[in-house]
């Protein structure tokens, strides 16, 4: 049987991919935003497997993030190594800003945040150049073009934290005036130096663009053929979207491969998986990169690499039954999880009721500039949606009061969800289904933003009783759900939902579709918790 990479290598919410080899060993990065822990860190053999082997940002080594928008945290990671020292480059806008952290194994313990405090600008990336002198590669604002974007370079003292050179503008774009010139990686390959950015955005007219100069510092030529990658030309119907932001990686035998990220679309431009992690192959001709040689276009396989061992890993198991105390690296918390609010006992999770709900008004907010609130935390275990069709049922046990509320929820950004939970009404206990939407005027980060959420009950009928097992099916943008007192006897609650409600065109696919379990006292306080004794995620599309 013909062995192939298949597209994504990293499936659902994986977005910005960094990588790096060393030996025969690759490893790969990716933005978390605003869940927990952060920078989820990767290993393979040959670029079609990957395993999660740590994240990179844990409460261990004072990670913060606040559970906000769902659009902030940590994103854009650069994954390098160096002298046997692993670095991840990152910015935080939920703390204070950029940030390095290293480890001597990728596995971790991942070293305390050095802060960088003499660049201000996102994005930032790490070039270790031949003669050991490290550069940080940037993007930034440009007073000379009318304040324009541009990419700056500037030499950097890791060992000490500091800048030691001038910040030096090295390229601007390769479309005059280019959206968003971000995700700047510098390689050094043969006599040239070579400068790989995105530009146009993250959303459909993302692209990648490549120049070069013969000097680290030297003005940086674009490409003729640039952009050396986009999807932009396919139109908005087109199944893969979103495509840029790349990285080069090389084999042992000189074989060339990009990862980047692109966004499957669920009907229009609907990006219900947010962004995910793709690979291509790429050739080097007269001096310059040809991606996806042939084609031009990320396909859905490629061909494996004979010269690397086939090294496949144990598939994750669907059902989670919480025997062990250790999290499964797949689940996630939204926010950092400061309050005491969830535990393993006796092979149950059980989430406390805390105050908090799960969809609240939402305000706009400037990064760096959050105060860390540790009673503000979301009773909340999630994780990523990786498939356009497949089928979540969890068994909870939960006896609500008052304001009290736990069950299922798929949420893409914040307050745009589907709630499948369990309450307290006039006759007693109710199972209901609440569809929660949003309009936004502006972004979250500048001045003048708005936000009104609507929240509407689509279902609510009495239920008896302790335990119920919960459905989410869900089709594409078909959301069915289903309830009973064990998985033999499930009926409906509400049939067809409209899955584009909670996944609208203008979230853009910047973070992907989360499913999970909750416990609310919907601004009260309780000492209630609910308990949920096996969940399981079953994807339909293998």
């Amino acid at each position: 049987m013909e062995r192939l990479i298949r597209n994504p290598i990293l499936p659902g919410f994986y977005p910005d991919p960094s990588v790096c080899r060393v030996g025969g060993d690759f490893y790969l990065a990716c933005s978390s935003f605003e869940l927990y822990p952060g920078i989820p860190v990767f290993h393979s053999r040959d670029l079609a497997h990957w395993e999660q082997v740590s994240y990179a940002m844990t409460m261990e080594n004072g990670f913060h993030v606040s559970a906000n928008m769902g659009t902030g945290g940590v994103m854009a990671p650069t994954i390098r190594c160096h002298d046997g020292t692993f670095y991840i480059i990152n910015c935080n806008f939920a703390d204070k800003g950029n940030f390095y952290v290293t480890a001597s194994d990728p596995k971790g313990p991942w070293s305390e945040p050095h802060w960088i405090t003499d660049i201000p600008d996102i994005d930032c990336s790490l070039f270790f150049d031949d003669n050991g002198r490290s550069y940080l590669v940037s993007p930034g604002d440009d007073p000379s073009e009318d304040n324009h974007r541009a990419i700056f370079l500037t030499e950097y003292d890791l060992k000490h934290g500091k800048a030691v050179g001038k910040r030096t503008k090295i390229w601007n774009s390769a479309l005059r005036g280019a959206a968003s010139p971000e995700a700047p990686h510098i390689y050094h390959i043969g006599d040239w130096y070579y400068l790989m950015i995105a530009e146009g955005g993250t959303e459909h007219y993302h692209a990648v663009t490549v120049a070069r100069s013969k000097t680290v510092d030297g003005w940086y030529e674009g490409n003729p053929a640039n952009p050396v990658m986009t999807h932009r030309q396919f139109g908005f119907g087109y199944p893969l979207d979103n495509v840029g932001h790349a990285d080069f990686v090389d084999t042992p035998e000189g074989n060339w491969y990009a990862v980047l990220l692109g966004s499957r679309t669920v009907g229009e431009q609907h990006k219900n998986l947010g962004r995910e992690s793709y690979i291509c192959p790429v050739l080097w001709e007269r001096g310059w990169p040809v991606f996806s040689p042939g084609s031009g276009k990320i396909d859905w396989t490629y061909p494996a690499d004979p010269a690397l061992p086939w090294t496949e890993y144990p598939e994750a198991p669907e059902k989670d039954d919480f025997d062990s105390q250790e999290l499964d690296l797949s689940w996630s918390f939204w926010g950092t999880p400061y309050q005491d609010f969830w535990s393993i006992e006796n092979s149950e999770l059980k989430l406390k009721c805390l105050p908090r709900p799960l969809a609240r008004k939402l305000e706009g907010f400037h990064p760096g500039e959050q105060e860390i609130n540790r009673a503000d935390c979301v009773s909340l275990l999630c994780r990523r949606q990786t498939d356009i069709s497949f089928e979540v049922t969890a068994k909870m046990r939960f006896t609500p009061e008052n304001k009290e509320a736990a069950g299922l929820v798929i949420m893409q950004a914040a307050n745009h969800q589907f709630r499948l939970e369990k309450l307290r009404a006039e006759s007693g206990q109710a199972l209901r289904l609440v569809q929660v939407t949003t309009e936004q005027c502006g972004l979250p980060f500048l001045p003048g933003y708005t936000a009104e959420t609507t929240e509407a009950v689509l279902e609510q009928r009495p239920v008896e009783g302790d335990e119920i097992v919960l459905r989410l099916d869900v089709d594409g943008q078909d959301y069915s759900f289903y309830y009973g007192d064990s998985e033999e006897r499930m009926q409906p609650l509400f049939l067809h939902a409209d899955g584009t409600r909670i996944n609208p065109e203008e979230v853009g696919g910047m973070i992907g579709t989360t499913v999970g379990m909750f416990a609310t006292a919907n601004g009260g306080n309780s000492g209630n918790a609910a308990a949920f004794d096996w969940f399981r995620y079953h994807p339909k599309d293998k």
